[in-house]
């Protein structure tokens, strides 16, 4: 068997000294490394063929030859035999033990699965890459290599999680008395009196659990324009709380659960001699409260968006969405806003924008304007192994009408939230994240008087 070997090494060097042009009549005699030098060499001339018979002659004479297993696959994928560089590649990624073993086996996986156009795959075997890199430097490669993946796939995925204890789950009141039913109070009591709120009127306490996912295909591209079809699904529900219990002791966390499905179309454009981007969406979609129908939406929106100088980027935008109620009113709402995003000299990044809304109902309690003010900053450097983004804003509401003040209601929100994400903690390209969140609305008819704080777990990708 071992001189079998020989003759099959030698005969491969044979086929290489005679290629060369070399005397036809010699015999050259290769040692393991030399043909595996020999056929690295073959797969940089662009001879890959050739590189394909060497590998097979050393994983002849040892079928373990990882490194001869991998030159196979990358071989067989600079052919074009994409199924057999795959079989190859796994092969490869079964023998390896050592990190770059696992790092060499998992990158020709991912090369030759987007060779065969499985481009989602690849990007799988690219975390599993970055996660088995043995150093900093083959790590910014397989992300690199995830990147421009990323690039090339038209299907693109992103899933959520959430796990968030909140402090009002119901969107109840902060009182637990408020003045309602103006007109009948007036004609019971000749003026407005304060009632009693059920418990489940006020805020209920809880754990907030859920998953979405959203999907974009992008069915047509050029190098300044794409088309994208777009879904999305999410759903939320609740653990309440002993004392929410107590308090509401009819209610249970389903009551509250909401849901969402929603079909879309976008378009992006780039613009202004590559200063600019504008994007254009359309979406049509479902939502359902407490395990029912709740209320079917129509959304458009358009924006524009020019980056004003190296470090700085503006972004106009416009949004419509018609709501046509199952259990709620139905509701028409236009949108327009205004947006800056500042990169500072730190490498710090500040966010400010400003927004206008109003709606048009049948129902007047539904109908109101609204202006918003929001900011943001995100820190470079992370936080004792933390990556920190901050955020603040407040909104000003006036609702001409309600049916429970004469002087119609007028609410004042005041929004912050902290995000932390723990780039230490890295397991195949995601880090664990953690958002507080808090915010109080302050309004003249005491059953809107809203606080809220949540604290809510996730993940984001590295890269």
């Amino acid at each position: 068997m071992a001189s079998n070997r020989v003759n099959f090494l030698r005969a491969a060097a044979l086929v290489t000294a005679t290629s060369c042009a070399l005397t036809a009549a010699a015999e050259v005699t290769l040692s393991p490394d030399q043909l595996r030098n020999a056929a690295v060499q073959n797969i940089g001339a662009g001879n890959p063929a050739r590189a394909r018979d060497f590998a097979d002659a050393l994983l002849m004479r040892d079928a373990g030859d990882f490194k001869a297993q991998i030159i196979r696959a990358r071989a067989l994928r600079d052919l074009g035999q994409s199924k057999d560089a795959i079989a190859a590649s796994r092969a490869a990624w079964d023998m390896a033990d050592t990190p770059s073993e696992k790092y060499s086996s998992a990158l020709m996986m991912a090369q030759a699965q987007s060779s065969a156009g499985h481009k989602t795959r690849a990007q799988l075997w690219l975390r599993r890459a970055a996660q088995h890199a043995p150093d900093a430097t083959t790590r910014k490669r397989a992300e690199r290599h995830f990147n421009f993946v990323r690039q090339q796939n038209p299907l693109r995925t992103q899933l959520s999680v959430t796990l968030a204890p909140n402090s009002n789950v119901n969107n109840g009141s902060a009182r637990d008395t408020s003045e309602l039913n103006y007109a009948i109070s007036e004609i019971l009591f000749g003026g407005p009196v304060e009632y009693a709120l059920s418990g489940e009127a006020q805020a209920l306490s809880g754990l907030e659990y859920g998953a979405g996912v959203s999907t974009r295909y992008r069915f047509k591209q050029t190098p300044t324009q794409a088309h994208d079809l777009n879904f999305g699904l999410s759903y939320r529900s609740f653990l309440l709380s002993s004392s929410a219990k107590d308090a509401a002791p009819a209610a249970s966390g389903g009551d509250f659960a909401y849901g969402t499905v929603s079909l879309g179309y976008g378009y992006n454009q780039i613009n202004l001699d590559q200063k600019g981007e504008f994007l254009g969406a359309v979406e049509l979609g479902q939502s359902w409260y407490g395990g029912a129908r709740y209320a079917s939406f129509l959304r458009g929106g358009l924006s524009q968006s020019v980056k004003t100088s190296a470090r700085q980027k503006l972004q106009f935008s416009v949004d419509l969405e018609r709501q046509l109620g199952q259990r709620t009113a139905d509701v028409d709402r236009a949108e327009v806003s205004a947006a800056l995003t500042q990169s500072l000299a730190s490498g710090d990044l500040a966010f400010v924008s400003v927004g206008a809304t109003a709606t048009q109902s049948d129902y007047a309690d539904a109908e109101y304007t609204e202006v918003e003010l929001r900011g943001a900053y995100v820190l470079q450097k992370p936080v004792m192994g933390a990556a920190l983004q901050f955020g603040i804003g407040a909104a000003l509401r006036d609702y001409d009408r309600s049916r429970h003040s004469v002087d119609g209601r007028q609410d004042t929100q005041i929004f912050a939230d902290v995000t932390a994400t723990f780039t230490q903690i890295d397991y195949y390209g995601f880090n664990p994240s953690a958002t507080v969140r808090a915010s109080t609305t302050d309004s003249n008819i005491g059953l809107f008087d809203v606080n809220r704080v949540g604290l809510s777990i996730g993940i984001k990708s590295a890269f």
